[in-house]
């Protein structure tokens, strides 16, 4: 009894380990200080310049009378602003969707058919992440320009009587759809072939066993498992192609989208305000993209996790 009663109390060992866990916690505000600031400066800052030269617009510049001085409204009830701006959802929502079909059945193939190469072309797929997309542009004008392999082809086969029978990849949109489907099918593909080697074979084998046709394992076995890395890799690919600017200036076409004309206005117009605007407009159309991606993300989990809760 004598050795209990002389052992402390265990109160103030508590506290003393509390108080010791507080302390660091009481400068761990210093820490997250730097970032903070950094991030302010290098991007928060700037963007609220452009967001405010985008609502006050230019003062009028006596030594530079060809300045622009348009504001935001001016901007937005510009009928061509509206145009680009639909060419610019256009042509992402157009990619995005060839991109979705041709990575699925690419993928498809690599992962579930067996050739030889197999590999060697999932490896490949890697390397092509990390290629610029004015090499591809490059490519396609090298084959199907006014000056490409194709059309020279073709004058020689009909003895120069046909100068340019090929001419899409200058003058229309379809050129910049081409070139945006070969270079970003990839960021499709490459999350699918993840998703595709995660599948158990048992699964695909009992469904031939049973009878099934390679349509249905594709529709209920295959798809179901491969829509998480479609949903990632097409949200992925309209964010980057609603905010491409190489392909599009590359290419030259009659066929202008939001970050070309955000350049044409800023250097060839020195419209300083209506490039802050159209910028503005960019912002918006990319968070709303992202806040529609997480709240589809969040209602997939939730379905996923009902259904394992059902199960």
């Amino acid at each position: 009894m004598t050795a209990l009663t002389e052992l402390p109390p265990a109160a103030p060992v508590a506290s003393t380990a509390v108080a010791a866990d507080k302390a660091p916690r009481s400068t761990a505000w210093l820490w997250s200080t730097p970032p903070i600031l950094l991030l302010g400066a290098a991007f928060l800052y700037p963007l609220y310049l452009v967001v405010k030269q985008a609502i006050e617009g230019s003062a009028p510049d006596p030594s530079n009378p060809f300045k622009v001085t348009a504001s935001f409204s001016d901007t937005l009830k510009d009928p061509g602003t509206r145009t680009v701006v639909k060419n610019t959802i256009e042509m992402a929502v157009y990619s995005t969707a060839g991109c979705l079909v041709l990575g699925f059945l690419l993928a498809l193939i690599i992962a579930f058919v067996p050739f030889p190469g197999a590999k060697a072309v999932s490896r490949f797929i890697d390397v092509f992440l990390s290629f610029p997309s004015f090499l591809i542009t490059v490519s396609i004008m090298f084959l199907y320009g006014r000056v490409g392999m194709v059309n020279h082809i073709a004058a020689a086969l009909s003895g120069g009587r046909h100068d340019t029978p090929v001419n899409f990849v200058e003058y229309s949109p379809w050129g910049i759809w081409l070139a945006e489907l070969i270079y970003f099918t990839p960021f499709v593909m490459r999350p699918l072939l993840t998703a595709f080697s995660q599948i158990d074979a048992g699964q695909l084998e009992v469904a031939a066993s049973l009878g099934a046709r390679a349509g249905r394992v594709v529709r209920q076995v295959i798809l179901p498992e491969a829509l998480p890395a479609l949903f990632a890799g097409g949200s992925l690919v309209l964010m980057l192609t609603m905010n491409e600017y190489g392909i599009v200036s590359f290419t030259g076409a009659k066929y202008q989208t939001l970050p070309v004309l955000i350049e044409n206005f800023a250097k060839e117009q020195t419209n300083y305000a209506g490039a802050c605007a159209l910028a503005v407009i960019n912002i918006v159309l990319s968070l709303a993209l992202f806040a529609g991606y997480r709240v589809l993300l969040a209602r997939m989990s939730g379905g996923g996790r009902r259904a394992a809760v059902h199960a």
